[in-house]
């Protein structure tokens, strides 16, 4: 398989992007993959506390012809260290069983899509992931190869790569500012506890996330975005996610002070 354009790196970007932080979620919730989709890169919060009954080992499927009818896909995991388990070190708990379950659950429910041959080219190196038996890899390889699907440029990296300290608001703002970051991409749930000294004390903007809550995003909090990618291609998604994208480069540039060009 040839490199992903989306894959991981050690190195840092060219300062002045605009990023999200977020845990690798199992084939993320719509919302969620637009908000990757929309910052320049990544940073995969691979080294915080786990968190069961969470979208890190579990997305929500609906049905093709009836979103109404939905049901959980999860990958079985067992924490090392109980419940203080950082996500990166997370363990699938039979990972034959997942790996079936998964290409199962899957079929069953997009498989009748005219659409299905695309996924199903995503589905094979997530399987693969499987092998890694942690499940935050196969978490975030879903996640990554989703974003290649709608043609996402960006770039991953990896919190427990980069300097941060403790506290929650102070820890993303000295990921993003490691990255060189212009702004960072929040969401809607964590603008609700987001603390903006931090990071107006290293000169990067927060700059909300707010997706549409009409139409395919009616229900994005909640679904995976595969039953968008089933539904209208990954043509037809990626129409609808660089249109959501333009917005907040639209409001960074209402909220956040000049950047200096690059040298």
């Amino acid at each position: 398989m040839a490199a992903s354009p989306a894959a991981s790196s050690r190195e840092l970007p060219a300062p002045g992007g605009l990023c999200a932080i977020h845990q690798p979620n199992f084939f993320p919730r719509l919302t969620t993959l637009a908000k990757l989709f929309a910052a320049d890169y990544w940073i995969v919060l691979d080294d915080v506390q786990f968190t069961r009954r969470d979208y890190q080992h579990r997305a929500r499927l609906a049905c093709l012809d009836d979103p109404a009818r939905q049901q959980w896909l999860t990958i079985p995991t067992r924490l090392p260290s109980g419940r203080p388990t950082l996500i990166r070190d997370a363990l699938i708990d039979d990972v034959d069983l997942a790996r079936r379950k998964t290409v199962g659950m899957l079929r069953q429910h997009y498989g009748s899509s005219p659409h299905w041959p695309a996924l199903a080219r995503v589905l094979g190196p997530v399987l693969d992931a499987f092998a890694t038996g942690r499940t935050a890899t196969v978490a975030e390889v879903s996640t990554r190869l989703l974003l290649d699907l709608l043609g996402w440029p960006g770039r991953i990296l990896v919190s427990s790569d980069l300097p941060a300290r403790p506290g929650r608001s102070q820890r993303l703002a000295d990921l993003a500012a490691a990255t060189g970051a212009r702004a960072y991409l929040c969401g809607t749930g964590g603008m609700a506890y987001l603390d903006p000294a931090p990071f107006a004390a290293q000169d990067v903007a927060v700059v909300p996330f707010q997706p549409p809550t009409a139409g395919i995003w009616s229900s994005g909090r909640r679904l995976s975005a595969l039953w968008a990618l089933a539904a209208l291609g990954p043509q037809g998604a990626a129409a609808r996610f660089h249109a959501l994208a333009a917005e907040p480069r639209t409001l960074l540039e209402t909220v956040a002070q000049p950047w200096p060009p690059l040298p």
